[in-house]
């Protein structure tokens, strides 16, 4: 996982998501700056999600670390970024975050994980509707066109339907798959707002308006997805006390 340095947005419009797509298949498809001609693929992806303010993939080592493939991402979109939005300076927080994926059980989980980050930050209604994730590629796995994903290896293991079943049933909310993205982890006002407007259908200044019951379900479930206490009650207007206390 790669996250914006004090988890700031790095994606703000679609010339942002779409470049980082890019620097993407430049990782799959490298060429030789003199030459022109094809190399080795620097890395393997199987999955992908691009967020406003972090990054998850699914990679396995090929021809480079995954250090060195993680800083090649980060400085090419780094330099597009900085010369864009006229800025200096790192870009990324701290080192990339990283687990081993040990069995194909794990795989699948993450590979589940990965493509629901859009719908658990209620930013999209289903798994398909996210325009900036590997599940595209999954549903056109026949189509003649450049992929960033070894899709391949995964429909051999599991067929499109059954993965497609699998990617659209919910984690549970309390399942911690990566511990540094679950608990205490910090989320951006825009992922707080997106999750109660998606969730429940409200603007978050409105949730001082509803019953009681309500507006503790509500909380609970923005805590429970990551909201601070102190962003909730800028968010909605509510009391701390009444935050803390749902």
């Amino acid at each position: 996982m790669l996250r914006g340095i004090n988890r700031q947005n790095i994606f703000y419009d679609d010339e942002d998501y779409q470049r980082f797509v890019q620097v993407l298949l430049q990782m799959v498809y490298p060429t030789d700056e003199l030459t022109g001609n094809p190399l080795p693929a620097h890395c393997i992806f199987y999955a992908y999600c691009i967020m406003s303010n972090h990054v998850h993939l699914l990679v396995r080592e090929s021809s480079e670390s995954l250090a060195s493939v993680i800083k090649r991402i980060g400085v090419t979109y780094a330099q597009y970024f900085n010369k864009k939005y006229t800025r200096y300076g790192h870009l990324f927080q701290d080192r990339f975050r990283s687990e081993p994926v040990n069995d194909s059980a794990y795989f699948f989980t993450l590979l589940q994980y990965i493509h629901q980050n859009p719908v658990a930050a209620g930013l999209s209604a289903d798994v398909a509707s996210y325009r900036w994730s590997s599940w595209s590629e999954y549903e056109m796995a026949g189509a003649d066109v450049p992929k960033i994903c070894n899709t391949n290896h995964v429909l051999k293991r599991m067929s499109i339907a059954d993965l497609r079943a699998l990617v659209n049933t919910l984690l549970p909310e309390t399942e911690s798959i990566l511990d540094y993205d679950f608990g205490n982890s910090f989320k951006t006002d825009e992922e707080v707002i997106g999750f109660i407007s998606g969730r429940f259908g409200v603007d978050p200044i409105n949730v001082q308006r509803l019953s009681r019951d309500i507006q503790d379900e509500i909380l609970c479930y923005s805590k429970k997805f990551g909201a601070t206490i102190r962003q909730l009650v800028r968010l909605t207007g509510i009391g701390y006390s009444i935050v803390q206390r749902a």
